[in-house]
């Protein structure tokens, strides 16, 4: 491990290890490129040959003369409705084939460079999130990763090792300093730059080689090591998986989950049942192999069981070896893993008196720590709806009575009171399902527009477990159409890193992918377990685009992040393809209309009501003039067009 933060100015550490190995290699000759795009949105995008020292200097130097801006009074969170979100996989977004050799060099390349994602470089391409027109910027988990039963050659981030630890291959070891180093410096460049950091945590979960599982095996399931693993395409019940239930007990399940009848819920049958032992004491637990093994009093042995798709019962997610999930409550009747232990939890179950203290007492912990340490502006928590409400409650209270203004955003896909009375400044919501069906997103509109949403939302098309938008029909004509869209709808814009590039391959195959997607999609070569490059060089990516949507919103956020019903209007025509809708503010009155094609294949016409004088109006987009007859303006959209015009 490399030297450590242990001042007040991480960036001060950084720059001085720069220039420290500056004037180590001033002789040396280095081949190292990055894409042009970290340094200028001008040109075809290629590669550029810079002396690595000097370019991290100089992105590092820049950081520390930008001037923090003051934060505004505390809001409990609020700030949230006016973020604007660039959405990094450390690993993946900051990746780059720096050598020019064809590849990615693991752990790094013959000059000592890593050419996975680090905290480094994710420094130096904070000026580029900028020019898109970001302020907020939402990490996916950065925490130390485990080995058991990862796929691929890194593992997944929401295998969490130790949730207190960061993952080591985020930092640069041509410099020497670890990664808590190196995101400190992260913390403090962005915030100098205007930015807010949101971290992405797992709290539901853990590694299968967890550090907890040694020092707590309570904290942990325990199944007799001889059990064998259930292919997810069989249904053997002597082989573990997710439990199996018969058709009419799924459908007692589901009536009774959607009659919140949590007091009698069907359990798992008994052969599964009978999986699951007592955790072995600490003294005799063991890695083997690289997998913890415990033996018990009768000299049995036993192993951590894997992970699956919490809700619904029998969801089509490939099962997650490499997690499992943490024991939240001590109760003989209910050591297994099923829907009514880990999320629609049996009130028989979720009593206080079966709390699992001092596991939730380590947890609520996790929250300030990064405060503490790293002062960062708020946290995504992931499978936050499996998390008993009262550990919930625990976690805000804990975390804003050491920052009022700090944000919890819920990685809910439901839009609802719920998530607000919990505590949530925002949630994920639905738009990444619904968005690519106009007939979907018109009804989200019409929602919009009558009766409005509950909580600020992501006004996204993807995200890091869903097919990505130039992947839909359409492919970058979506993209370009999503970004606008998402731009004046009463939500959070939302840019999953490489939307902005055309990225067609998905970082994870978690959401809306069909079976046969899956098997040709195998999770070992997808970016979430392996390395991966974003192809930083295409030319067809649409980064101005949008920076330029994002500065023409900028201009009307005031409004645009309005959730009251009265500011969004339906401009209704009757040509199926056009979706129109405005945006209206009264004081100072201002109303900004969109209109746009959901055909990519063929142009539409359109005749919209307009409430206006004006004999004209301007696409703020592309600068065309339409006129306004009688109030009306006749338009013709070429495939999957959008104009913007204020009236």
């Amino acid at each position: 491990m490399g030297k450590t933060y242990s001042g007040a100015n991480a960036l001060d550490l950084l720059e001085e290890a720069l220039l420290k190995k500056r004037r180590e290699t001033e002789k040396k000759k280095f081949k190292y490129t990055v894409p042009s795009l970290w340094l200028s949105d001008e040109g075809t995008p290629k590669r550029v040959a810079v002396s690595p020292f000097d370019f991290f200097l100089d992105a590092v130097r820049k950081a520390k003369k930008a001037k923090q801006p003051p934060k505004p009074k505390a809001t409990g969170g609020e700030w949230s409705r006016n973020a604007v979100i660039y959405n990094m996989f450390v690993r993946t977004t900051t990746a780059f084939d720096h050598d020019g050799n064809g590849k990615l060099d693991l752990p790094a390349n013959s000059q000592g460079f890593r050419e996975t994602g680090t905290f480094l470089k994710a420094i130096a391409m904070l000026p580029y999130i900028k020019r898109l027109g970001a302020n907020t910027i939402h990490l996916l988990p950065i925490t130390s990763i485990g080995h058991d039963g990862n796929k691929g050659t890194l593992g997944s981030p929401y295998a969490i090792r130790n949730p207190y630890e960061l993952d080591e291959n985020l930092s640069e070891p041509a410099l020497g300093l670890d990664a808590k180093t190196e995101f400190k410096a992260f913390v403090e460049a962005a915030h100098n730059m205007g930015f807010r950091v949101v971290v992405e945590f797992v709290f539901r979960t853990a590694a299968k080689d967890a550090d907890w599982v040694k020092e707590h095996p309570e904290w942990m399931y325990w199944i007799k090591e001889e059990i064998q693993l259930r292919d997810s395409s069989h249904h053997d019940e002597s082989r573990y998986g997710s439990p199996i239930f018969t058709s009419q007990e799924l459908d007692h399940i589901h009536h009774q989950v959607r009659e919140h009848r949590f007091d009698n819920l069907i359990p798992p049958h008994q052969v599964y049942r009978d999986f699951f032992t007592p955790p072995p004491h600490p003294d005799h637990v063991a890695k083997e192999n690289g997998r913890y093994i415990g033996v018990l009093p009768d000299g049995k042995r036993v192993k951590i069981p894997g992970a699956f798709a919490d809700w619904p019962p029998d969801d089509n997610q490939p099962p997650w070896g490499d997690v499992t999930y943490l024991r939240m409550y001590e109760h003989p009747e209910f050591n297994y893993i099923a829907y009514n232990t880990i999320r629609m939890y049996d009130t028989r179950l979720a009593q206080p008196q079966y709390i699992n203290r001092p596991l939730w007492d380590r947890i609520v912990g996790i929250i300030p720590y990064y405060q503490r340490e790293f002062h960062i502006d708020g946290v995504m928590i992931d499978m936050g709806h499996a998390l008993p409400m009262a550990l919930k409650k625990e976690m805000v209270d804990t975390a804003r009575t050491n920052d009022p203004d700090f944000a919890f955003w819920d990685e809910n896909f439901a839009i609802s009171r719920h998530s607000r009375e919990e505590g949530y400044n925002a949630v994920f919501g639905f738009l990444w399902i619904d968005e690519h069906h106009p007939s979907k997103i018109k009804a989200f509109c019409r929602r919009a527009a009558s009766e409005g949403f509950a909580v600020p939302f992501f006004a996204t098309p993807e995200n890091h477990n869903t097919p990505r938008a130039a992947s839909r029909p359409g492919g970058l004509a979506y993209s370009k159409w999503a970004i606008v869209v998402n731009s004046f709808l009463p939500g959070i814009p939302f840019i999953h890193s490489g939307y902005e590039l055309g990225e067609t391959y998905p970082i994870n195959t978690g959401l809306d992918f069909t079976f046969e997607q899956l098997k040709q999609l195998p999770s070992e070569k997808l970016p979430l377990f392996s390395e991966y490059a974003y192809n930083w060089l295409n030319k067809h990516h649409i980064s101005a685009w949008v920076a330029k949507v994002l500065a023409i919103r900028k201009k009307y956020e005031h409004f645009i992040v309005d959730d009251n019903p009265q500011s969004f209007t339906m401009l209704h025509d009757h040509n199926e393809h056009i979706l129109a809708f405005a945006r209206v503010a009264e004081k100072p009155a201002q109303r900004v209309a969109v209109v746009t094609n959901t055909n990519y294949h063929g142009s539409e016409h359109a005749t919209l009501k307009l409430d206006t004088s004006k004999k004209s109006v301007s696409d703020l987009l592309c600068s065309g003039k339409y006129g306004v007859h009688d109030g009306h303006v006749r338009v013709t959209l070429q495939p999957g067009q959008c104009l913007v015009f204020e009236y």
